[in-house]
């Protein structure tokens, strides 16, 4: 295939479901089946283009010697095109900013997963809405039982989630990723609120809940806050490499020059800054609390956030970014225990929320989170590989959980119908158990999906990846005796014994035992449309792993190929080979000498976590109203980690009703009612007056003065007027007297010599 060919490909790939967004919103929303057909079409069709790009990518690799990929070590980029987008600086120059798309190793795995897990949820989606169902009639709200009112503004929503998702992962730049980054912001807030007219009548005891339209403002605003300083990081980004483009900055030369220039210790301030975006997208601490409200959006938006986008795309940048990471780590440690640091405390912070939640998408909410934090840990040690491994296994098995957990609150929700009890929640696993014999393909799946979560050694696909991230910890430990390995080792091994305890515990609870309430007794098993994505996503979370084999497992030399590791480590090897040489980072993109100690604290913790949970919750399932078996032995730990540590109720204090109290105290009252409303008013009041005193001599003046001259001259013409009969003989009369007036004056004068006394006045 022509490379003008893959270029045109690559920028058709997020164009589908960015058209289906439109063509949705405007011609085929009032019809609900065009439009998922559409949203079928549009996804399918970024699918097939991935896919195309993404074998080709993957042909290359194996064309070659797999262990050591010369074709894509020398360029990694196989597919790159740019366009000029906006005129900067001296424009006679001809300087541009471009927009382009470039496929490399890395993107081609993202590319492998991410329409693939979007079109499962497609699928799903169909099913869980009813479609084909009596319509229903509440909008904004669930319709149970009856197919959803706003069925094509969901596929709309979802289309446009897809394509930017699509965007940011073929993107060449930074800029570029952000514009589909930020897209997704606005579909996260959209998608969590969509049913914004919904609200809880919580009763004592109950799942604390809240309104979907509060999670989407929560979700939206926390992001932002994470967004500004991003933005920070990638204009402070562009002033320093004079560029965007991933390939151009992040280059060993370009590197080397940004150290020289502005010192290591400022690029180390400038991936801090991109990092944050990280934190939010990501719901790394302290910004995770806005992940499990955003479980009141519908259980496909879930599994969309926590799975295919969103969350992944904050672990993404980072692994995107990671030269430069890796620059600011050898120069500044504290940027490794930054990084590797928030993700550690995260990850274990999160397991321990979750083996005390009830609500069935809450304990995978703060698995998410958990997971998440194994991944960015993994970046903050300089594990580039191990990251973007558990970044991919990830997608698929808590895709399917997910899924499969929409399934169980459809089934109950089903039950619930039956029995007309609305007052139960149907997410809560103190009112499930016994599911396995009504639904047994989501209970298979979900078994699998919980099995990979745990990292159930050799057969799931997250033993695998979580394995290498505990390798590359041990490593930077006991070769490098560097006391971060230790801690993200110990934290992480913890979290993950946590991890497989509350995975039995969810299906203990939900799936094992008899029903504890009429609900689970009438659940069934869902239709067609939810079912298949779950066999199809549980047969990727169990063999996925098994492209990351490490090449020397356990102490084997040429037995096992880790083509996962030179696959996507051929997109940074080189350059990082050129940095290490430059004494610019630590370690190169190389397999790690093998060791029994990651391996069996793997083993350990994952057989361990399962053991205890089954001992505790799965030997003797709960019965009705039996308390959890945790609340005695954790005493107060369980309730602090059922009130998730306190976080929500501390930001609270802290930021929430501070901010809310100076908004409406310092700002409204003083600032913007005394202050500034005082001066407005003084300055009204001020011109007030001149105004009333304009008036007055207005009235004055122009008024009654105007008025007085006007009706004397009214007067007198109506004096006057009176003359003017219209009679000539009156007229001759007068005429007459007047004549013979002024004779008399003539004669008079002239007789008494007055005449000349008068002439010589005159001369």
């Amino acid at each position: 295939m022509s490379q003008e060919t893959l270029q045109t490909l690559t920028w058709l790939i997020p164009a589908g479901p960015l058209l289906v967004f439109f063509l949705i919103v405007l011609f085929t929303k009032h019809n609900r089946t065009l439009s998922w057909v559409l949203a079928w079409a549009g996804v399918i069709g970024a699918l097939v283009l991935s896919w195309t790009i993404a074998f080709n990518m993957f042909g290359t690799y194996l064309s070659h010697d797999i262990s050591h990929p010369e074709e894509l070590l020398e360029h990694p980029v196989q597919v790159a095109s740019s366009i000029d987008w906006l005129p900067i600086g001296d424009f006679a120059n001809g300087t541009w900013l471009k927009m382009g798309v470039a496929v490399d190793p890395f993107t081609a795995v993202m590319l492998f997963m991410v329409p693939f897990a979007v079109f499962m949820i497609f699928i799903y989606s169909v099913g869980y809405h009813n479609y084909g169902k009596p319509p229903g009639t509440e909008r904004g709200t669930p319709n149970h039982g009856k197919e959803e009112p706003m069925f094509s503004r969901f596929f709309a929503l979802m289309s446009l989630f897809a394509g930017a998702m699509l965007l940011l992962v073929v993107s060449d730049n930074l800029l570029m990723l952000f514009i589909g980054w930020e897209i997704m912001g606005f579909c996260s807030y959209s998608l969590i609120g969509f049913w914004y007219a919904r609200d809880y009548q919580l009763v004592p005891g109950a799942i604390p809940h809240i309104s979907p339209r509060r999670a989407a403002i929560k979700a939206f605003m926390t992001t932002r806050v994470a967004d500004v300083v991003m933005l920070l990081g990638i204009v402070y980004f562009y002033s320093v490499f004079g560029t965007l483009n991933f390939s151009q900055a992040l280059s060993a030369g370009s590197l080397e020059h940004a150290a020289m220039e502005i010192g290591v210790g400022m690029l180390g301030v400038m991936a801090l800054l991109i990092f944050a975006g990280t934190v939010g997208k990501s719901a790394q601490w302290p910004l995770h609390v806005w992940l499990p409200d955003a479980m009141e959006g519908p259980t496909p938006v879930s599994a969309t956030i926590h799975a295919a986008a969103m969350v992944s795309a904050g672990v993404y940048l980072i692994v995107r970014i990671f030269p430069l990471i890796a620059v600011a780590i050898e120069g500044n440690p504290g940027v490794s225990w930054v990084i590797a640091g928030i993700g550690a405390f995260t990850a274990l912070m999160a397991a321990t929320i979750a083996m005390a939640q009830n609500d069935v998408k809450g304990v995978l909410a703060y698995s998410t989170i958990s997971q998440l934090g194994f991944m960015v840990a993994a970046v903050g040690i300089g594990a580039y590989v191990a990251a973007a491994f558990h970044l991919i296994t990830h997608a698929f098995f808590k895709a399917l959980l997910f899924l499969a957990s929409g399934s169980v609150i459809h089934g109950m929700e089903h039950g619930a119908e039956h029995v007309h009890d609305h007052h139960t929640d149907p997410q809560d696993m103190r009112y499930m158990g016994g599911l396995r014999h009504k639904m047994p393909i989501t209970f298979w799946t979900f078994l699998i999906g919980g099995m990979s979560l745990s990292g159930l050694p050799l057969i799931t696909a997250g033993f695998w990846s979580k394995d290498e991230i505990f390798a590359d910890a041990w490593y930077l430990w006991s070769h490098d005796t560097n006391a971060t390995g230790l801690f993200v080792f110990v934290m992480l091994a913890v979290a993950a014994f946590l991890t497989a305890f509350y995975t039995m515990r969810q299906i203990s609870l939900t799936f094992l035992g008899k029903p504890r309430t009429p609900l689970a007794e009438h659940a069934h098993e869902s239709n067609g449309f939810m079912t298949v994505p779950l066999v199809l996503l549980s047969v990727l979370a169990a063999i996925a792993g098994f492209v990351g084999i490490p090449d020397n497992f356990l102490g084997t030399e040429g037995v096992f190929v880790n083509m996962y590791h030179h696959f996507v480590g051929a997109t940074i090897e080189e350059p990082i080979a050129e940095l290490y040489d430059l004494h610019l980072v630590g370690h190169k993109i190389e397999t790690l000498p093998w060791s029994w100690t990651p391996l069996a604290t793997s083993v350990v913790v994952a057989l361990g976590g399962l053991l205890v949970g089954y001992l505790i919750y799965g030997r003797k399932p709960l019965t009705k109203e039996q308390d959890d078996p945790l609340i005695r032995p954790l005493g107060p730990l369980h309730g602090f980690f059922q009130n998730k540590w306190y976080w929500d109720e501390l930001y609270q204090v802290v930021f929430i009703r501070p901010v809310v109290y100076f908004s409406e105290v310092i700002v409204f009252e003083v600032m913007d009612k005394g202050i500034i409303d005082g001066i407005l008013h003084l300055v009204a009041r001020t011109f007030y007056a001149i105004g009333r005193g304009a008036k007055a001599t207005e009235e004055a003046v122009f008024g009654r003065a105007v008025d007085w001259v006007k009706d004397q001259f009214l007067a007198m013409t109506k004096e006057v007027r009176q003359l003017q009969t219209g009679k000539v003989q009156e007229y001759v009369l007068v005429s007459g007297l007047i004549a013979a007036a002024l004779a008399f004056m003539i004669i008079f004068l002239i007789n008494f010599g007055w005449s000349e006394q008068i002439m010589s006045w005159f001369q």
